[in-house]
């Protein structure tokens, strides 16, 4: 190949429905309802109505065998043109980083010149399959070719065959939640309920003052006469979240975990335009940021590692890329999953012993500055549909830099199977 310059990734900004919780306003919208509105909010913002864009990398997390070419239906149901290539990406809670990050490694190279990365969730709309047992039948029954045949298909039929599978986002390996998991975290990292709560309550008190200042009037789009996300509770007390009962350790009287110090099961959809210099200016439109750098990585949490502790490596290697420290930031999106995976992070970077023993690092990261950490909120406030809060952060912080001027911010999301991806933008 061709010796290339690798050019600069720049966020243009990002557009996304409210996110609701599960079962509420949004229970009668599809993946593909969601993932539409949050393209043509876009398509509004930017001018890209009928715009070839150059590839769109979008995916779901709960979906349904229909939802298999999702990001292309969602491209051919918006505002954009019908001739924007669109694939279907799926890395868990990390999925619309993980789209941007691929498409932007496509833009600095320089095979495409603009890119929309997105995601979208619903737990309201989750599919119900039916057992192995009884589905076989049903393959039987559709490729009987006489009576004969289709009563063939249901010899020995029992009724209990009917029960339904129920939806399961827990890890197969284990055969545990992710706030099971995560309990077990909270436990071997000393994170007591009361720090939890604070974070908690703390995401919501600053959402509800980033939302009452107008920061998300740009970056929100109505949907289903839905104007703002629902979950986030202004009026939220540390003496009401103190009441909350444990939520995934109910036996032990240790549980730490509760609803209120953990991410609801929510509903909506992200996205999140990325483009060349050339291709930004030629439209006119301002650049908000660049994605500078960005990394993956895994734990073996059958194994016995935490689950939710991927970040803490793929951030210590990204930091190794970049050459930087974990102080050099102005500000830090650190997903809030739950609020003990938050603080097991930072735990973790702080501890001399595991930034040397896991990270091979000569001593602790150290801490970051709290004053700079999720500064509008974060999951436990807004929600956490999985494969749209990549996309929520991505924009969200792209925007704090270019309103600040300048400055440098970092992005840490955990995923579920033990995985985490982590990002850098800048606004020189």
């Amino acid at each position: 190949m061709t010796e290339r310059t690798l050019r600069r990734v720049a966020i243009l900004g990002g557009s996304r429905i409210p996110f609701c919780r599960s079962n509420t306003q949004y229970q009668d919208l599809s993946n593909l309802d969601m993932l539409t509105a949050a393209l043509n909010g876009l398509a509004d913002r930017y001018q890209l109505a009928g715009v070839e864009i150059d590839e769109v990398g979008a995916g779901a997390v709960i979906s349904h065998s229909k939802d298999w070419n999702l990001a292309r239906e969602a491209v051919l149901s918006s505002k954009l043109s019908p001739l924007t290539t669109a694939y279907t990406v799926q890395m868990a809670c990390g999925t619309s980083l993980q789209a941007a990050v691929q498409l932007g490694a496509k833009i600095a190279i320089g095979q495409i010149d603009s890119a929309i990365a997105a995601g979208t969730d619903t737990t309201s709309d989750a599919p119900i399959v039916f057992g192995a047992r009884f589905a076989k039948r049903l393959i039987k029954l559709a490729n009987a070719k006489s009576l004969g045949e289709r009563f063939a298909a249901f010899k020995g039929f029992r009724p209990g065959e009917l029960k339904p599978a129920s939806p399961n986002a827990g890890e197969p390996r284990t055969r545990m939640s992710m706030g099971q998991h995560c309990e077990i975290m909270a436990k071997q990292w000393g994170i007591s309920r009361e720090e939890q709560d604070k974070l908690a309550w703390e995401s919501h008190q600053k959402g509800a003052r980033a939302l009452a200042e107008g920061f998300f009037d740009d970056l929100i789009v109505p949907c289903a006469g839905v104007s703002r996300d629902n979950h986030l509770r202004p009026d939220s007390t540390l003496e009401k979240l103190a009441t909350l009962k444990p939520a995934f350790d109910k036996e032990s009287g240790k549980g730490t975990l509760t609803a209120g110090n953990s991410t609801p099961l929510t509903d909506g959809a992200s996205s999140v335009l990325l483009a060349s210099e050339d291709w930004a200016a030629k439209r006119g439109l301002p650049v908000q940021a660049y994605l500078t750098f960005a990394k993956t990585a895994s734990v073996d949490f059958v194994a016995g590692e935490g689950l939710l502790m991927a970040p803490t490596i793929a951030v210590a290697r990204l930091l190794q890329d970049a050459g930087l420290t974990l102080q050099d930031f102005d500000f830090y999106e650190i997903h809030e999953a739950f609020a003990a995976q938050v603080l097991c992070t930072l735990r973790a970077w702080e501890s001399d012993q595991y930034c040397r023993e896991r990270l091979g690092l000569q001593g602790a990261l150290g801490a970051i500055d709290p004053a700079k950490l999720n500064v509008n909120g974060s999951s436990l406030a807004f929600g956490h549909p999985f494969a749209a809060t990549g996309g929520r952060v991505l924009a969200t912080l792209a925007k704090l830099l270019n309103q600040r001027g300048s400055g440098r911010g970092l992005i840490s999301i955990c995923t579920a199977g033990g995985m985490g991806i982590a990002a850098i933008l800048e606004k020189p």
